[in-house]
């Protein structure tokens, strides 16, 4: 008789979430990747949303291998924080706003591929920034999704985010629609506190100065009192030494 093993139930399916490649094609590329993930995870913090940059976005469940890695993608309805992948089907929330720092190199990738995927999967804005200025024109190249169809963005701001985008330099800089404030990036926020921490210090010494010069005043006015009462004092003593001499002092002019 010849024994049979069980047939072995299989295994959970893999998704990985590196694959060793790197993160960004230049300095340029990374430098606009991170300012762009910290910028808008400070902007969304008291949010239910998150920012991920550079992870790989899983968009069909039992298939590994289809994946693609945004720079920086923003989730809106979803718990805060970070993950090691993203899965569409576990989080039941697909990428509202997504970022690719293009290159010349990844072109096709960027407005074919990526364009093509984020439009099926319904993600509602697509950003394709160019930090050296190699083929998108002006640098910056915006999709919206009107129904079911990208359509180029020609307003310079994005919708779900309520912020306005405009280049500076090799980076995208963000302001708010409802106050047109900046949205500040790392450099900016060290000086803007700099500068705040110098004009409190301006600000305290100039108070200090104030209440040196209002002590000053003060003693000021309390030797004229003193003085002031010193000679009435001598006055009343020198009338009453008249009196004692039969003289009246109001006769004295």
């Amino acid at each position: 008789m010849t024994a049979t093993l069980p047939i072995s139930v299989e295994s959970e399916i893999f998704y990985p979430s590196a694959d060793g490649q790197p993160v960004a094609e230049t300095y340029d590329h990374l430098y606009a990747l991170l300012t762009t993930l910290e910028v808008l995870k400070q902007y969304l913090s008291d949010r239910q949303a998150t920012v991920l940059a550079n992870q790989f976005l899983y968009y069909a469940q039992g298939f590994p291998k289809l994946r693609v890695a945004p720079d920086v993608m923003v989730i809106f309805d979803v718990a805060p924080g970070g993950r090691d992948n993203y899965k569409i089907w576990e989080e039941g929330q697909v990428p509202t706003v997504i970022f690719e720092m293009t290159s010349f190199g990844t072109k096709g990738q960027d407005e074919i591929f990526k364009k093509t995927l984020y439009e099926q999967l319904g993600v509602k804005e697509y950003w394709l920034f160019d930090p050296k200025g190699e083929w998108v024109e002006q640098q910056l190249r915006g999709y919206r999704l009107r129904g079911e169809i990208y359509e180029p963005i020609e307003d310079g701001r994005s919708e779900p985010l309520q912020l306005r985008l405009a280049i500076e330099g090799k980076i995208i800089a963000f302001y708010r629609e409802d106050t047109g404030e900046k949205l500040l990036i790392a450099d900016e926020l060290v000086e803007a506190l700099r500068q705040e921490v110098v004009a409190r210090q301006q600000a305290e010494e100039r108070a200090e100065q104030e209440s040196q010069r209002a002590e000053q005043e003060r003693q000021r006015a309390e030797q004229e009192r003193q003085r002031a009462e010193q000679a009435q004092l001598e006055i009343e003593q020198l009338k009453a030494k008249l009196r004692s001499l039969n003289i009246d002092p109001d006769t004295i002019e």
